[in-house]
């Protein structure tokens, strides 16, 4: 079942722990497209991995030794930008979200990285174009139906007015109590930016940084 996903020399043993976990995680019409696996230069033990399906994108991290496995996953539509950055030893494969959150794996090999990012523009033009599809529809649903006359000749008829009710007597409530202030919805976002930050500095390593980047987004 799993040797469509070690064309690139993907890791088995990790894909097929990905792959087990994954399976119970598919939802209808949810299809596995690539599964890359990180490679580290000395120890390898307990490698990220990156799934992608027609859906979403997840990134998966072992836990408590290798007994355990978290994900985190995005959908297509969530996904504003995807990028790759080789470097000496493997490639970097990071996600970009609508709220400016991103996601990313280190030490990838780098033909697994190109592969990441050919299929994740490939769904992402495909989530366009659904999209565009959409929107169509909706300009097509506001002009109302179309008539035809006689051959040749089309009229479009436009949508009726909704009656519109009278205005109801205004009704006095009580003054509502003042609840405490929410966290404003871009403070995730600093978050993720300062923790960035600190990655970009090489103040803390890429292990500590996308399990930091985990405990911020769970919660979502």
């Amino acid at each position: 079942m799993i040797e469509k996903y070690l064309n690139d020399q993907q890791d088995a043993a990790a894909v097929e722990k990905v792959y087990t976990r994954l399976v119970d995680l598919l939802t209808t019409g949810e299809e596995i497209l690539y599964i890359a696996v990180q490679k580290k230069p000395l120890v390898n033990l307990f490698p990220d991995c990156i799934a992608l399906t027609n859906k979403r994108v997840l990134f998966f991290t072992p836990a408590n030794l290798g007994l355990s496995i978290k994900f985190i996953d995005f959908v297509w539509k969530d996904i504003v930008d995807v990028y790759t950055k080789e470097e000496i030893i493997g490639a970097v494969f990071t996600v970009k979200t609508v709220n400016g959150a991103e996601m990313g794996v280190d030490y990838l090999p780098k033909v697994q990285a190109r592969k990441l990012y050919q299929y994740s523009q490939e769904r992402k033009e495909a989530e366009r174009e659904a999209r565009r599809l959409r929107e169509l529809e909706e300009k097509r649903a506001e002009s109302g139906s179309v008539n035809i006359d006689n051959p040749g000749h089309v009229a479009i008829q436009p949508p009726v007015p909704a009656p519109v009710a009278p205005a109801p007597e205004p009704i006095l409530v009580p003054e509502p109590v003042k609840e405490e202030p929410v966290a404003k919805p871009d403070e995730l976002t600093e978050k993720l930016k300062k923790l960035k930050m600190l990655f970009d500095n090489s103040l803390i390593s890429q292990e500590e940084y996308n399990q930091k980047k985990l405990e911020l987004l769970k919660d979502l």
